[in-house]
């Protein structure tokens, strides 16, 4: 009883693995909680610890309390979704918002564990639970992305190439940008191709749409003023890093083009684009859209 009463301080909210009673306490143990052989075969008595997150309800319980609660309790989860397009910016403004967290330590958090500013995150719905920190939610979020990138790799090019891999995700945050709908990505990833080939500008006013600009109605003074990496109309070929989270649909589109010649496009009054192969007719197009 004197064992049992013994105060264990951990996290409230904890992750508990899949697999065996001797697994789960190497798990905690190496997350530095005060567990033991001991407290295995207790667990062997009172019942098997449940897998996934779990909430303790507070920071200091008796150890028999806990590992009760490593048996019953289980966290509540909240649902999050990331929509195609969207930067990673805000999503970290979301994620604070949503799961009450503090917006400068996700930020930190996500410098530390990501290895590019963005589009690294798969647009999906998530189930996260509620007092998670900010280590973790950037450490599951990045995890599932990754395991899901990697998979939609291999069915198309039967490897994972990091770099190749990148260079679609930054073609494909501008389809996503620029595009009004899933089938036009193809037609603007041509579009993006051609130009390059040709050794144009890009000058697509989504690639303005980075970081904290995500909504940001893209003027003439933004494009002459703006000087970031970002700016097509000021810098040659795609950004160096992606502009947005996108989706495998512009991934797809990135990689599969639309074989056609055209070098232009514009909103028309519909909502949709009109493409154009020659600079005299996008004159044409932007003036009837624009009637």
């Amino acid at each position: 009883m004197y064992y049992l009463n013994k105060p264990i301080n951990s996290p409230q909210i904890i992750y508990i693995p899949k697999g065996s009673i001797n697994k789960i306490i190497a798990h905690l143990q190496s997350r530095n909680y005060n567990i033991n052989k001991l407290d295995a075969l207790l667990l062997r008595v009172i019942g098997s610890p449940q897998s996934g997150w779990i909430d303790i309800g507070t920071t200091c319980s008796t150890r028999g309390d806990f590992l009760y609660k490593l048996t019953t309790a289980k966290a509540a989860l909240q649902n999050v979704t990331l929509i195609p397009g969207e930067t990673t910016h805000i999503f970290l403004d979301q994620l604070a918002d949503e799961f009450h967290l503090n917006r400068e330590l996700l930020q930190k958090e996500y410098a530390v564990q990501s290895k590019y500013k963005e589009g690294l995150f798969v647009p999906n719905t998530y189930s996260l639970p509620m007092g998670i920190t900010e280590e973790m939610i950037i450490k599951i979020l990045l995890k599932e992305s990754f395991l899901q990138m990697r998979d939609f790799s291999m069915k198309i090019f039967g490897t994972y190439n990091e770099k190749k891999w990148f260079h679609f995700v930054t073609i494909a945050s501008i389809i996503q940008k620029e595009s009004a709908n899933i089938e036009e990505m193809p037609l603007v990833s041509s579009v993006i191709h051609n130009r390059i080939k040709k050794g144009m500008k890009l000058q697509m006013d989504g690639t303005l749409n980075y970081g904290k600009y995500s909504h940001i109605k893209v003027t003439s003074k933004m494009i002459k003023e703006d000087k970031s990496i970002y700016n097509t109309y000021l810098h040659s070929g795609i950004p160096p890093v992606p502009v947005c989270n996108v989706s495998f649909d512009a991934i797809k589109a990135a990689i599969f083009p639309a074989q056609t010649d055209y070098l232009y496009f514009v909103k028309s009054k519909n909502g949709a684009h009109t493409f154009s192969c020659n600079y005299s007719t996008h004159l044409t197009n932007i003036n009837d859209a624009t009637k």
